[in-house]
């Protein structure tokens, strides 16, 4: 049951299959961060359909084009073609669609994966440049299905999907692939559902992440082995992702773990990394563009709100530069063991934060309190804020939520509600013509029947791992 090549993607492959089935060839970017699975979606559809799979290196545009002709030789069933030589990519791809083995007999369309295309233009940037050429004198006018894939989410959305880009208006589809939402984390590991959420709030949803946690190993155990070792995968993976996607690491790794220690306004941001304020700017948009960090204003804000909050959304990145990358002169020395000790003493703040995450994360996919909302995220006026505020503008449903990381007797979950009704009173949206829902999520809710009786939405874990389950019976 745990530790499975292939988890979930459903929506992705029907994605893929439908554009296969399209009466017209096409070109699509498929593109996410390192580790979230492309490649297996990619052999997983190609599974079902005829074509090829092509990872590109860092080699040159030369010797990835004798590359490419390898595996289209074996497609093709000829060496003659892997040994022939080409002098560019229209001239192999010519001859590629020309061969008498590249159609089936059936007549279907043929898949050509092109995996880490941002190799190729790190090695030549003209590569957009030829790759239009190629698709606009060869491949548009034949029943193919090219896909061009990367990791490098920085340069698929500038250098392949940006405006600029010889390649825009080219594509005839594109899909940003996602971690995993929380509900499949339990294909990969026999947990109890405390243990769950926290592996969620430690390495989130990436399938290569949480398959280096062992199903035999306790959740802290895992923790200490994989992230706290020197020399363990997930010890290096975030410095790693940084150097990857950023020429100037070092001052994206500055502001990321000036976010981790809870600065969460420009100009804090500024003073704890000694960067100016427009340099400073310009990273965050970046970083927010990249879905690394999220982008805050009060759920009711107007369009031009300035004074904006700043956040990690990732969480294994959350943690890292949270716990690990303040650390490591202890890791380095071998001093895990009184490293997770630490780190140990000072997570709860940190997992009560990452659980309103979560929570915000299921309550917008509808698999907790089944509502759909136009405007979901925290609100916060002065000293006063709210975990997480939904509004639909359309029926005027107002959901007003605090999250708690902690088990909570009867009375206290009372108080909690009462303290947000009150709260809720401030929020300035509709305020005569609105249908208020009160809701709590917590680790535990002692009377939780009582509090449903009185008509709010409550939750605790038992109830996030039968709906999880739910939700994945119904997938």
């Amino acid at each position: 049951m745990y530790q499975q090549l292939f988890v979930d993607r459903e929506d992705e492959l029907e994605f893929l299959t439908g554009r296969y089935r399209s009466p017209v060839p096409e070109f699509l970017i498929l593109y996410g961060r390192r580790r979230v699975g492309k490649t297996a979606l990619l052999a997983q559809f190609l599974k079902t359909v005829p074509g090829f799979y092509f990872l590109a290196s860092e080699e040159g545009t030369a010797r990835n084009i004798r590359d490419f002709s390898r595996y289209a030789g074996e497609y093709l069933g000829d060496p003659d073609f892997e040994r022939s030589r080409y002098p560019d990519w229209e001239a192999v791809t010519k001859a590629l669609v020309r061969h008498r083995n590249f159609f089936p007999p059936s007549g279907e369309k043929v898949v050509i994966v092109i995996d880490e295309f941002p190799y190729l233009i790190a090695r030549d940037r003209a590569t957009p440049s030829l790759f239009q050429r190629v698709w606009n004198t060869v491949l548009s006018r034949e029943s193919v299905m090219l896909i061009v894939s990367g990791s490098s989410v920085s340069t698929m959305e500038t250098g392949v999907l940006g405006y600029t880009s010889p390649l825009y208006g080219r594509r005839t589809g594109q899909w940003q692939l996602e971690p995993l939402s929380y509900p499949y984390l339990r294909r990969f590991l026999p947990y109890t559902e405390e243990d769950l959420v926290m592996t969620w709030c430690v390495i989130g949803g990436v399938p290569a992440y949480l398959r280096l946690f062992r199903p035999d190993r306790t959740f802290w155990e895992n923790v200490e082995e994989e992230i706290l070792k020197k020399g363990a995968y997930l010890y290096s993976e975030a410095e790693i992702l940084m150097q990857y996607e950023f020429r100037e690491a070092g001052n994206y790794m500055a502001i990321l773990r000036a976010l981790a220690a809870g600065y969460t306004a420009l100009t804090p941001i500024c003073q704890e990394t000694g960067l100016d304020k427009g340099m400073v700017s310009r990273y965050l948009s970046v970083l927010s563009r990249m879905r690394l960090i999220d982008d805050e204003v009060p759920v009711t804000a107007h369009a031009g709100y300035r004074r904006r909050h700043y956040r990690l959304a990732d969480p294994y990145l959350t943690f890292w530069f949270r716990f690990v990358y303040p650390r490591r002169a202890e890791t380095e020395t071998g001093q895990s063991e009184e490293v997770l000790a630490a780190i140990r003493e000072e997570i709860a703040p940190y997992l009560g934060g990452m659980f309103e995450q979560l929570i915000c994360d299921l309550v917008s996919r509808r698999i907790l309190f089944d509502s759909s909302y136009s405007r979901l995220g925290r609100w916060w006026q002065k000293e006063v804020e709210i975990d997480l505020v939904g509004l639909n503008e359309i029926s005027g449903d107002a959901l007003f939520c605090e999250c708690r990381w902690s088990v909570l007797t009867h009375r206290r979950a009372r108080g909690i509600l009462s303290a947000l009704e009150e709260k809720a009173g401030k929020v300035r949206w509709r305020d005569a013509n609105r249908t208020e829902r009160f809701a709590l999520v917590a680790k535990g809710i002692e009377g939780k029947e009582g509090l449903r009786e009185d008509g709010y939405l409550v939750a605790d874990l038992e109830d996030i791992g039968r709906l999880s389950q739910e939700y994945l019976a119904g997938r």
